[in-house]
């Protein structure tokens, strides 16, 4: 049985008849006809008997039509409770981001969101490859993840939307001879020593092709994904690297240097399933998030 057939049996039960049902629930009499063979098909006692014209509830009709009112009412109720969960301004949205992400956008996020009455942030950090990002968003309402521009499109489970069209460029001491330069193609750096993230991360298609450019393989001496990291192991002379241009922190010691003559650039998105959406407080924090954005580009 289903809540379509409890309330046409309740409707029965005060109308009397199946024409002047259907009248009241704009649909045949055919079709209510057959939602009550249905319904007693998964009822093992008659519901119905007739009374001359009339059909009418038998006294297990009766009993299921009463218990159809009290499955309306929690229905209804259940509705309401879901239409101000979705409603909420203040409910809680987790969003997980890789970590140049969330160093970038979780202190805007949470100061963006500190107001009472808004959303509660619930953060935290995934630093995964690129293909299982879109996993993630059964865990959380929002995902910060990156890809390359070239790379293709996130699978359509998830809704994608972008945040930053990232530069990646060349991270080198301020003291290296190619600091001077105002702008690298691939041969400059064919040579050097590269520190870069572990096979499966997006920025690894960025080297391969530096080094089909430059027609050499590369010099791979160090794996490390934290741009954290990486900027220390640049700065003490561990080789070059790629690092996005507005997502990671200044270093003192470094210089970053635009690449030519490949794509060298990342999307940062936001994914999520449609339905996270429907949820007064996720289309806020995406909101700030778009917000956040423009502050981290403007800081470039």
């Amino acid at each position: 049985m289903d809540e379509r057939q409890l309330r046409i049996l309740r409707e029965l039960g005060d109308l009397g008849s199946v024409t002047a049902v259907a009248e009241a629930l704009l649909v045949t009499p055919s079709a209510i006809s057959q939602q009550l063979r249905l319904l007693q098909r998964a009822i093992p006692v008659p519901l119905t008997e007739r009374q001359g014209r009339r059909l009418v509830l038998t006294d297990a009709g009766q009993a299921l039509a009463g218990a159809a009112i009290e499955v309306e009412t929690a229905l209804e109720r259940a509705r309401h409770t879901v239409a101000e969960f979705v409603d909420r301004p203040d409910g809680e949205v987790s969003v997980a981001a890789f970590h140049s992400a969330g160093s970038a956008f979780f202190p805007l996020l949470l100061r963006g969101l500190a107001a009472s009455g808004g959303p509660r942030l619930a953060l935290a950090d995934e630093d995964v490859a690129q293909d299982d990002f879109p996993p993630l968003t059964r865990e959380y309402d929002l995902v910060l993840a990156h890809r390359l521009e070239h790379a293709p499109p996130w699978p359509r489970t998830v809704t994608a939307t972008t945040l930053l069209r990232e530069p990646l460029d060349v991270a080198m001491p301020a003291g290296h001879p190619l600091a001077a330069k105002r702008r690298l193609v691939p041969r400059d750096v064919a040579d050097e020593p590269w520190i870069t993230v572990h096979d499966g991360f997006p920025l690894m298609a960025t080297i391969e092709a530096i080094a089909t450019a430059a027609g050499r393989r590369l010099h791979l001496a160090h794996r490390i994904n934290e741009f954290a990291v990486v900027a220390e192991a640049v700065a003490a002379g561990g080789g070059v690297a790629l690092m996005p241009r507005w997502t990671t922190r200044p270093h003192p010691a470094l210089v970053l240097k635009p690449l030519s003559g490949v794509q060298a650039r990342r999307h940062i998105d936001a994914l999520h399933r449609p339905e996270r959406t429907a949820r007064r407080a996720v289309r806020t924090v995406l909101a700030e998030l778009h917000r956040a954005a423009g502050t981290i580009r403007g800081r470039g």
